[in-house]
């Protein structure tokens, strides 16, 4: 297939459609179903260092090694009709050099076995993607976390020491005092200990959890509390297969992204939606590097409140960085950990009178029991 034949299948009868893919940033290819690529637009020409010509016919796997997990997507894609992202997919070759993609695959309807790509680049230095910011975000709080707990707890055991000496050699008075300093102490160590819950070592005990049993208990929290004034909706896919992971982290992940939203919400008029969706297709690399992450329970929390402001969302699930008067800004940084440590990923969607957070989840396999 020549390159203007291609051009004229992908774009149609609607003139300028090849000119708008040109324009876009992010590379897109169109291959048969003999994997020849039949379309490059201009982005995906300048990446891949590929032109179409009549004289020559060029592969897929011409230009991305044989094993490489995009030809596996593109395969799914053609074999199951569906839909396909990939996350964090390592493209190295002589000639483009070293990259990091999040590919999308998707059939073209109007000619069998034709499949579309398109490619995020990301820099091999680690880019971060909106959608998995929560990942960095964890990892400054597991920093914190042990740092804070190595500050604060080697000075209070030598105030602990101190006042236990005081106690031996003292009246009542001082007695009274020292114990209270020692209680004090106590109590502030029994605090810092809570902290490792956002360290790099997380105690789960995974198994398979009823994602909507979760979600109900938040719910009814919500409406006999904090959001007895906001509308609350529960559109629920009731063929959802059980996620795999902690009960009581979960809850405590939905519970603070349903009270964000509920405070997001106008005083008259709030609304929030709480939904689930089973999305086929959604992969992307373990944080270990070993192997892939199938995240298919989307759980989305919807507002219609003002939205988050364009300069807060990158560091959004950053420990301390809160646009409520008196807050920690450590609800949505627990929220960052809990998901991190469940494997899954956070995608925020905002605008005014549409705010979106949608936790992807992995769910129970047989090789989970």
């Amino acid at each position: 297939m020549t390159m203007a034949m291609a051009r004229d299948t992908v774009s149609g009868s609607f003139p300028t459609s090849t000119a708008i893919l040109n324009a876009l940033a992010d590379p897109v290819v169109v291959v048969d179903r003999k994997d020849n690529i039949v379309y490059l637009n201009q982005a995906a020409e300048d990446f891949l260092q590929t032109t179409l010509s009549r004289n020559k016919i060029v592969n897929l796997q011409d230009i991305i090694p044989h094993d490489s997990p995009i030809l596996a997507l593109v395969h799914k894609v053609r074999s199951n009709g569906n839909s396909m992202s990939q996350y964090d997919v390592g493209l190295a070759t002589p000639r483009i050099g070293e990259h990091v993609v999040n590919v999308d695959g998707a059939t073209l309807s109007e000619h069998a076995g034709h499949v579309v790509l398109t490619l995020e680049r990301r820099s091999i230095a680690g880019r971060i993607d909106r959608s998995l910011t929560h990942r960095g975000a964890a990892r400054s709080v597991s920093a914190m976390a042990l740092m804070l707990a190595h500050e604060i707890k080697n000075p209070l055991s030598g105030v602990r020491g101190a006042a236990q000496l005081l106690e031996q050699s003292g009246d009542s008075l001082d007695h009274e005092l020292t114990r209270l300093i020692i209680e004090e102490t106590d109590r502030i160590c029994a605090l810092v200990d809570r902290m490792e819950i956002f360290t790099d070592n997380p105690r789960i005990e995974r198994k398979a959890v009823n994602i909507h049993i979760v979600l109900n208990h938040v719910v009814k929290i919500a409406r006999n509390g904090f959001g007895n004034k906001t509308r609350i909706i529960e559109d629920y896919d009731p063929s959802l297969p059980p996620a795999y992971g902690d009960h009581d982290q979960l809850v405590q992940v939905f519970l603070n992204l349903v009270k964000n939203a509920v405070e997001a919400t106008p005083e008259n008029g709030g609304e929030v939606v709480v939904s689930t969706a089973f999305q086929q297709g959604m992969r992307m690399m373990a944080p270990s590097g070993q192997g892939q992450v199938h995240l298919p329970l989307v759980v989305s929390i919807r507002d219609n409140g003002d939205g988050v402001p364009e300069d807060l969302r990158r560091h959004l699930f950053d420990p301390f960085i809160t646009t409520k008067p008196g807050g920690t800004g450590l609800g949505l940084a627990l929220v960052a950990k809990f998901v991190g440590d469940h494997g899954g990923i956070i995608d925020l969607e905002s605008r005014h009178r549409r705010t979106v957070f949608r936790v992807m989840l992995p769910m129970m396999t047989e090789q989970d029991d």
